[in-house]
């Protein structure tokens, strides 16, 4: 199921959203388009280390949605004076969350990494069921 499509507001670029990334990498490039554009036609500072954690921000909430939410079944991006918003809707009701490096044995864990990097780059993040099922995860990244 899709996310219910926004409507748009003239003051702000976004990804058409029919376009579901198949990878990470695809919701990187949308990211790095949307915002690189969003800049340039309005005049926007978008410092390079800004657009880098855009882009980890993006990577990490692609690659949570295919590996442990069942695919993406919902991308948005938008740009405008606050930000650069990412939008990644998937088919499960789990709720993210950050696992520690280590078990209760020592042991290293693999995963559980990307929540915390998402939490610590984004100004604002909000996870929110959906009504047909799923859940979307939207970050802000400040650009300045």
């Amino acid at each position: 199921m899709r996310d219910e499509p926004r409507t748009s507001s003239p003051a702000i670029l976004r990804e058409p959203r029919h376009r579901l990334p198949r990878r990470p990498a695809d919701a990187r490039r949308a990211v790095r388009s949307v915002v690189s554009e969003g800049c340039r036609s309005r005049a926007l500072a978008c410092a390079p280390e800004a657009m880098e954690d855009a882009l980890l921000v993006t990577s990490e909430l692609a690659t949570n949605a295919l590996m442990h939410g069942g695919g993406i079944t919902g991308f948005d991006v938008d740009v405008d004076s606050g930000g650069v918003r990412v939008s990644v809707s998937d088919r499960s009701h789990e709720m993210p969350v950050a696992l520690a490096p280590r078990d209760e044995y020592g042991r290293s864990r693999p995963g559980g990494r990307g929540w915390p990097i998402v939490c610590r780059l984004a100004r604002d993040v909000e996870v929110a069921e959906l009504p047909c099922g799923g859940k979307r995860i939207t970050a802000v990244v400040a650009l300045i």
